[in-house]
């Protein structure tokens, strides 16, 4: 990497206020006029290098260009402070705490913050900074981060007011009252996953449904406290939704499901496997209307349990 960029890398940082030599037109036209072979970091930086280049990179190989020269140091810092979205897959699985504080310790402009790689070591002191400086983060995802507290919650809540999309699966420390606070801020909410989120129960769901109605996607997945008076409420209140979750939500029945095919007319997929008391008679609605279900007919399910036992499904004309 470093013997590929090194020709880029001879000319030194750009004069105060240029950020970038492309950007002033009598320096470009006389090295023109000279001669002077013209480098990398002549473009300009903030409208050229910026959106056309360095975002194609991947940030494990922004870091590493870094250390082509003290010009392309300055060029990425100065990118990182403008970054517009982190993805922790794409630094690795294994991103030092370190290195995380150092790479948005300047930055105010994030819109994607995916932190789903950092669960080992990710806890409110890292991530509380970097919300508490981010008002414009419209995605935030913290799938398995366990050793965060509800102070997160409550910070995002307070923080982010335009948040659209937030992920919150495997985060056992949400409770009642951090979910109340995001219901009362992020009111423009349209996709939330709290799957294992097993301390919430009806209530607090019902709260939420009540003041995020633009929700499109939820998942209650994976918790037991959840039943019909909480999927009710989420039917009756989120007219948008278009896709629920509800896997093994072993207190969910027909009577919800019933409710959600009468108010939910944008509802495109439902997730029921494991909710063991919701059956045919309630899904058929929605299968009839080409809702997406993750169980399949009786007769299908007939069938495949038919091939399991005698190795192959003999030939029957479903259309009888």
């Amino acid at each position: 990497m470093e013997s590929a960029f090194a020709g880029c890398g001879r000319r030194m940082e750009p004069a105060a206020g240029g950020r970038g030599g492309g950007s002033s037109s009598s320096s470009s036209e006389g090295g023109a006029a000279g001669g002077t072979r013209k480098q990398l970091l002549d473009l300009p930086w903030e409208d050229v290098l910026f959106p056309h280049i360095l975002s194609c990179l991947p940030l494990k190989q922004l870091l590493i260009l870094q250390r082509v020269s003290k010009a392309f140091q300055t060029l990425i810092q100065l990118y990182l402070t403008n970054m517009r979205c982190f993805d922790s897959n794409q630094v690795g699985p294994h991103i030092p705490k370190a290195a995380f504080c150092t790479l948005l310790k300047d930055n105010e402009c994030l819109q994607q913050l995916l932190l789903q790689n950092c669960s080992d070591w990710l806890s409110d002191k890292e991530l509380l900074p970097v919300i508490g400086q981010n008002h414009h983060l419209l995605q935030v995802d913290l799938n398995g981060c366990a050793q965060l507290s509800r102070h997160a919650l409550v910070a995002i809540s307070l923080s982010c007011p335009n948040l659209r999309q937030l992920s919150l699966a495997h985060c056992e420390w949400v409770d009642s009252l951090s979910l109340r606070s995001l219901a009362d801020h992020c009111k423009e909410l349209e996709s939330l996953d709290l799957t294992a989120c097993r301390q919430l129960k009806d209530e607090a769901i019902c709260y939420l449904a009540q003041r995020c109605r633009r929700l499109k996607s939820l998942s209650l997945a994976v918790n037991a406290n959840v039943g019909d008076t909480a999927v009710e409420e989420v039917a009756k209140a989120c007219p948008e939704l278009e896709h629920l979750d509800l896997t093994g939500c072993l207190r969910v029945k027909n009577n919800s499901i019933r409710t959600v095919a009468e108010y939910c007319p944008k509802l495109r997929t439902l997730k029921v496997k494991h909710c063991h008391d919701v059956v045919e008679s309630s899904l058929s609605v929605l299968r009839s209307r080409g809702v997406e279900l993750d169980v399949e007919p009786p007769l299908q399910r007939a069938l495949v349990l038919l091939q399991d036992v005698v190795g192959f499904a003999p030939f029957i004309n479903l259309q009888i």
